[in-house]
C-alpha cells in the first residue's frame, strides 16, 4: 500500500501575525488588562502568517450556532478543493474512491461533513464513509492509519482521508486566560487530503493528472500509544459558549519522559533504530512541542525544517498540520529512494500516532 498523493487547500484570506494580533486587541479593547502580554505571546508561537476562513471584520461570530454554521460552509468548500487536488495529483477521478475518512475537531454536523461532500462531489453511492471527531492534532496520522488498515483489507481499493479545521471559529470571546491567548496566535484554518492506494491499484489510473505528480512512500506499518489518565493534557471544554481549549503545560514533560522509548519500541518491531530513519514528518504543534520532540529524539535541525516552515507560514492547523508537512516533503524535498521515514503526531487522549514509511 502506498500514499498516492497529498494536497492542501487554504482560505484566500491570508494575514500576517501582526495584523491578526492588532485585530484581536481592537476587539477586546479595555477588556484585555495586559495587551502587551498578547503581543509577547503571539511573538513567541513561531507563526508569521495564517489563513483565515473569513475576513477579519467578520470575527467574532455572535453565537456558537452561527460559528458552527460558518464552520460547515467553510469546511465543505475547503474539503472539496483538497480532495479534488489530491485526486488530480494521483491521476484519479472522484469515481475511483472506495472509502472516505473525514476528520475535524472544530465543528459538528449531522448528517456529518463526509455525507455533504459525497452529495456535493457526486462521489460513488457505495463509498464507505467514516467521520471522526475529537482527536485534534493527532488526526492526520490517525486518519492515515485508518486508511492504511482499509486498503490492507481491500488491496484493490483506494481511500481518501480529509482533515479540515476552521480553528479561527473556536477562539473564545470572553476567555482571557493565557491558554486562550496562545491559541488565538497559534492556530489557523485549512484542509489537507491524502489518497492511499492498495497494492493491487498501483498501475490503475482513470485520469491524466494536470499537476506535477511524484511517487509517494509505501506505508510499512503503523503504531499507536495511548497514555492513560492524561485527558487533561489537551482537548476541549465544551459548553454553551462552544469549544474552550485545554492545553496543559505538562505536555513537554510527557514528551521528554515517554516519546523516545515509545518511538524506539515501534521501530524495534521492524528491526530499525532511530539512526536508520532518514526522514521525519512531524506535526507542527508549536515551538515547545517541536523543541521537545527534537531534543528528546536527538534529531538534527534539518529534520524539522519543514515542520518549522509550515508553522511559520500557516500556523497550527490541528489535524491537517502533519499532512501539510507531508505535502511539503513529497512535492519539494522527496528523500532518496529506499529511505525510511516516520510520520508522527500527538493529540487528545493523550496519544501518539506513528507511521513507518519507505520512500
Amino acid at each position: 500500500m502506498r500514499i498516492a498523493s497529498v494536497a492542501s487547500a487554504v482560505p484566500e484570506h491570508r494575514f500576517s501575525q501582526n495584523e491578526i494580533t492588532a485585530a484581536i486587541k481592537s476587539y477586546w479593547k479595555d477588556k484585555l488588562k495586559e495587551p502587551e502580554k498578547l503581543d509577547w505571546l503571539h511573538s513567541r508561537v513561531g507563526v508569521d502568517f495564517r489563513h483565515l476562513a473569513f475576513s477579519l471584520e467578520r470575527y467574532p461570530f455572535a453565537t456558537w450556532g452561527e460559528a458552527n454554521t460558518a464552520w460547515l460552509k467553510a469546511a465543505e468548500d475547503l474539503g472539496a478543493r483538497a480532495i479534488d487536488a489530491a485526486l488530480d495529483r494521483a491521476g484519479m477521478s472522484r469515481q475511483d474512491l472506495n472509502a472516505l475518512i473525514v476528520l475535524s475537531i472544530t465543528g459538528i454536523a449531522s448528517p456529518s461533513l463526509d455525507a455533504r461532500l459525497i452529495n456535493r462531489m457526486t462521489l460513488r453511492p457505495d463509498i464507505k464513509r467514516t467521520p471522526i471527531f475529537g482527536i485534534g492534532c493527532a488526526g492526520g496520522a490517525i486518519g492515515l492509519t485508518r486508511a492504511a488498515d482499509y486498503v490492507l483489507a481491500y488491496p484493490d481499493h483506494a481511500a481518501a482521508i480529509l482533515c479540515v479545521e476552521i480553528c479561527s471559529l473556536t477562539v473564545q470571546q470572553e476567555d482571557f486566560s493565557t491558554t486562550n491567548l496562545i491559541a488565538s496566535g497559534l492556530f489557523g484554518d485549512g484542509a489537507a487530503a491524502v489518497i492511499v492506494r492498495g497494492s493491487r491499484t498501483a498501475h490503475r489510473s482513470s485520469n491524466n493528472s494536470s499537476q506535477s505528480s511524484r511517487v509517494g512512500p509505501q506505508i510499512l506499518g503503523t503504531g499507536s500509544v495511548f497514555y492513560p489518565n492524561t485527558e487533561e493534557i489537551m482537548g476541549w471544554d465544551i459548553s454553551e459558549a462552544g469549544f474552550k481549549i485545554v492545553l496543559s503545560p505538562q505536555l513537554p514533560d510527557l514528551i521528554k519522559g515517554r516519546l523516545a522509548g515509545d518511538v524506539d519500541a515501534f521501530l524495534g518491531q521492524y528491526q530499525l533504530r532511530r539512526a536508520d530513519i532518514g526522514n521525519w514528518v512531524i506535526h507542527t504543534g508549536g515551538p515547545k512541542v517541536l523543541d521537545s520532540i527534537q531534543n528528546t529524539l536527538g534529531l538534527p535541525d534539518s529534520e524539522l525544517e519543514r515542520s518549522w516552515d509550515c508553522l511559520r507560514q500557516f500556523g497550527n492547523l490541528s489535524s491537517a498540520s502533519v499532512l501539510l508537512v507531508l505535502e511539503e516533503v513529497l512535492m519539494n524535498a522527496p528523500p532518496s529512494p529506499g529511505t525510511y521515514g516516520v510520520l508522527m503526531a500527538m493529540g487528545p487522549g493523550f496519544c501518539l500516532e506513528m507511521i513507518l514509511l519507505k520512500w
